[in-house]
């Protein structure tokens, strides 16, 4: 049913079709004997999501090139969806989750991860709100591969595959920190240097906020007198990394981003 063999560079860790006793318990992909009633299941929620740091990047398979999308706006796509069940169940998804196949998922060939869309059935008129997180389909005329949640919410299940039309759904990045707060309990830095001595710390951090006009943070080891001298912190990831990027053709070709969950004050 599925061909999402992704397991090559930059971990796009998808599915595959060719059975792999070491990666998978069964060799085809079946629905459990025993699910729940899976009517109940509410659409995805879109929200802001900084894109994944696994399987966003363009790729190569089966002598196919892949580029990942970048003009997002009005994006449509029409041909088949299909469905993946019980064989992927549990395994890593290409942006690094674990696949639920009770949630509301589903897996696209180029479509930034994650992204949500909106899916209709173009023979029962049936829709689903759904959020990728996963590469595939892998088969001529199908565009996308459903969990089967979205699958049973859209009446596919039974012949397997069905002609759908695609709606990408924008969803705006957030802008005060209450917003940013709701949609990302993340804290991003720039990590540029390790240093011994506290004093020299702050003098290397002095000269990298007048360098990078930005904010600089001294974080203390907790193993080990060293003072870890970091760029941020960033409630955006995308602005972390434009940071990281300049500071790598700025004499820090070693920069790399660290994610930290932020406390949240009380209010």
């Amino acid at each position: 049913m599925r061909a999402l063999s992704i397991l090559f560079l930059l971990l796009l860790t998808g599915c595959s079709s060719t059975p792999s006793k070491e990666r998978y318990d069964i060799t085809d992909d079946v629905a459990p004997e025993n699910s729940p009633t899976l009517d109940h299941i509410e659409d995805a929620q879109p929200r802001y999501e900084p894109i994944s740091l696994a399987g966003n990047k363009n790729y190569t398979l089966r002598g196919q090139d892949y580029t990942i999308v970048t003009d997002q706006e009005g994006f449509t796509q029409e041909g088949h969806a299909s469905w993946y069940g019980k064989k992927f169940h549990g395994h890593k998804t290409s942006n690094g989750e674990i696949y639920d196949m009770y949630s509301m998922t589903a897996a696209h060939k180029t479509l930034p991860l994650p992204s949500y869309v909106k899916v209709t059935n173009q023979k029962n008129g049936k829709t689903a709100i759904v959020r990728i997180n996963d590469r595939g389909p892998f088969h001529d005329g199908r565009i996308i591969d459903l969990s089967m949640a979205a699958a049973s919410k859209l009446d596919l299940i039974k012949d397997g595959t069905a002609p759908v039309k695609i709606e990408l759904i924008q969803v705006a990045k957030p802008v005060s920190p209450d917003e940013w707060q709701t949609a990302n309990p993340n804290y991003y830095y720039v990590q540029l240097a390790a240093v011994s001595d506290e004093n020299k710390a702050r003098l290397v951090a002095d000269k990298l906020a007048e360098t990078f006009a930005t904010s600089v943070d001294l974080k203390k080891s907790e193993s080990a007198a060293v003072y870890r001298v970091r760029l941020g912190p960033y409630l955006d990831r995308d602005e972390a990394i434009g940071q990281r990027d300049k500071a790598k053709a700025n004499n820090y070709p070693k920069a790399f981003i660290i994610t930290t969950q932020r406390e949240f004050e009380q209010k």
